[in-house]
């Protein structure tokens, strides 16, 4: 936390290049409701003399506006937020800012694609889900048999499909468990193969899209 100020919330934080820490809150609506003000903060460094000034690239830019675009949403937006529910706002070009409960993320494009390449895109966040659930599950079943987790590695490989529609069409999963036994592999194995993001796309979810409140007529 940068800020001592108790009334803010929702602290995010995000690190320059340059060495700067800045953090984006708001102020908690139960200490003051009618406020609508955004909190921009950042540490003072031994360099700053009279004033603070923060220089940022292009790329640092946009996240630091995908961060206050989800911040002002949370504002205009005040419902509480839900499980299951995710938000997501236009920043720029094809930079987005999503909202998960209290937390922010974005998504861009590649330079190649048209965009400015500031986060991740979507597809790559959709195998991270994969990988980090896997490793969510390993690191469970090390802990549930006191094994340790030191040098635990997920990484994952994914292609893209050559014909319509667009999807990923293989993911490789290598999960590396120095801690564990070679009499616990398959025990390993088998609960990591049922980790819930592996589940879902084993069994795809029904997916209903609307357009300004309309259902468009079914699964999409």
């Amino acid at each position: 936390m940068l800020t001592d100020d108790s009334r803010t919330t929702t602290q995010q934080l995000m690190h320059t290049a340059a060495g700067r820490t800045l953090a984006v809150s708001r102020y908690a609506p139960e200490v003051l409701p009618d406020s609508g003000r955004i909190v921009l903060d950042t540490a003072l460094e031994p360099y700053d003399a009279n004033q603070v000034w923060i220089s940022l690239a292009p790329a640092e830019a946009r996240l630091l506006a995908g961060m206050l675009l989800r911040q002002a949403a949370a504002l205009e937006r005040p419902q509480a937020p839900r499980p299951g529910r995710i938000e997501v706002d236009p920043v720029a070009g094809d930079l987005y800012a999503i909202g998960i409960r209290s937390h922010a993320l974005t998504v861009d494009q590649p330079v190649d694609a048209g965009g400015g390449d500031a986060a991740p895109t979507p597809v790559e966040l959709c195998a991270s889900a994969l990988a980090s659930c896997t490793a969510h599950y390993a690191g469970g079943y090390l802990d549930r048999h006191g094994l340790n987790r030191e040098g635990l590695h997920v990484t994952a490989d994914y292609i893209m499909a050559q014909d319509r529609p667009a999807r990923i069409a293989s993911v490789s999963i290598e999960v590396t468990a120095p801690g564990l036994p070679p009499e616990r592999e398959a025990g390993l194995l088998a609960v990591i193969r049922h980790c819930t993001v592996k589940n879902t796309l084993d069994n795809p979810p029904d997916v209903r899209v609307s357009l300004n409140g309309t259902p468009t007529g079914g699964a999409s």
